[in-house]
């Protein structure tokens, strides 16, 4: 039997969309190509210039890719990524997290385009696609140095180790490097700055944390406040002193703005303590499921013991007496014994016995 592939429902259709959507780029490309022009396709990917009229493209445009190269990594990385987080959250989660870092890097690329444009009064900023996985990509890199911030990844061999929370910034400096080649457009970075903003500012302040089950704290808490997802936590050491306090200056500006919404207590609580998913320790998201998973197998124990003590109640209660049974019983056996008491009466009371009486044969040789 072959094995079966579990993809959630989520990761599912953003696979399948990618993978309809790209190929369907490829075909009008081809179809259309030309040596002296460059094709635009307005209605799947986002052109600050000619997508207004179509704006669902704000959304659905991250799931386009316009080379095999890009789309095999895009693949992979939403097979992979896009299952651990479903599992992890829920798909409702995932589902939010995938629009909220779609539409806002998308839209915030779009604005930038328009002010090089107006700017430099270039008709090429306007002309730009704005589309792809990265910020898709960059998102899930957040979101995993959020779950397992003290995992560690060892590459070639062991000769480089890295801590997740370093793969967005390298993964940064990569996409920067591969601006300057066909492979990616020039808004690719903005797209990755954004969404790197973007996926952290949600995690951060807004995305809605799962308490645990055992403890009586309140339900409605927002976003991380632990110290191991703080934005300065992204950066080499040597950097961390400076980004920590620039950061902190921005935050208390949000909140005086009231953009961003000041940490209570309980949310520090839920990032140093183990009332929430462990973030400091590698498969966090698989403790918060193994609580709840031993919570329901507790809860199941206990009506199976109820269940049972129901049974012994009932078995307990008095029951009218078994009646007697008809035939032969345990009391019968006994009678073997009268069988050899019969064997043993005396031969006159047996039937067709010759009597042999030897005082008559003493008599009859003596009157010989």
């Amino acid at each position: 039997m072959p094995p079966r592939i579990n993809i959630p429902p989520v990761t599912r259709v953003l696979l399948a969309v990618l993978v309809l959507q790209s190929f369907l780029s490829a075909a009008i490309r081809y179809r259309q190509w030309s040596a002296t022009s460059e094709i635009v396709i307005p209605y799947l990917t986002l052109i600050p210039q000619l997508s207004l009229i179509y704006p669902w493209t704000f959304l659905t445009s991250t799931l386009v890719e316009n080379n095999i190269f890009t789309l095999g990594i895009a693949l992979v990385t939403i097979y992979h990524g896009g299952r651990y987080l479903e599992r992890a959250w829920s798909s409702a989660e995932l589902a939010k997290f995938i629009a909220v870092t779609a539409l806002i890097p998308n839209t915030l690329t779009f604005a930038l385009m328009i002010v090089f444009f107006t700017l430099t009064r270039n008709e090429r900023w306007t002309l730009t696609v704005i589309g792809g996985t990265i910020p898709m990509q960059i998102s899930f890199l957040v979101a995993f140095s959020q779950l397992v911030p003290a995992h560690t990844v060892t590459l070639f061999r062991g000769i480089l180790s890295l801590r997740v929370p370093r793969f967005p910034l390298l993964y940064l400096g990569v996409v920067l490097v591969l601006t300057l080649t066909p492979l990616l457009t020039t808004a690719s970075f903005s797209l990755a700055v954004t969404g790197f903003l973007t996926s952290w500012t949600y995690l951060r302040f807004y995305k809605t944390v799962f308490p645990d089950l055992d403890a009586s704290q309140s339900a409605a808490l927002r976003g991380d406040a632990s110290e191991t997802f703080a934005f300065a936590e992204f950066f080499p050491g040597p950097v961390k002193p400076f980004v920590a306090a620039l950061s902190t200056q921005i935050f208390e500006v949000l909140v005086a703005m009231r953009i961003c919404s000041p940490f209570i207590p309980d949310n520090f609580q839920g990032g140093r303590s183990n009332n929430y998913i462990q973030r400091s320790v590698p498969g966090g998201a698989r403790a918060e499921a193994e609580r709840r998973r031993a919570l329901a197998l507790k809860t199941l124990d206990q009506r199976l013991h109820a269940a049972t003590a129901t049974n012994n109640a009932a078995r307990s209660s008095p029951q009218p007496p078994a009646q007697q049974p008809t035939g032969p019983t345990v009391q019968t056996q006994p009678q073997p014994l009268t069988t050899q008491t019969a064997m043993t009466t005396q031969p006159a009371e047996m039937l067709g016995e010759t009597n042999y009486t030897p005082e008559q044969d003493s008599s009859d040789k003596n009157g010989s």
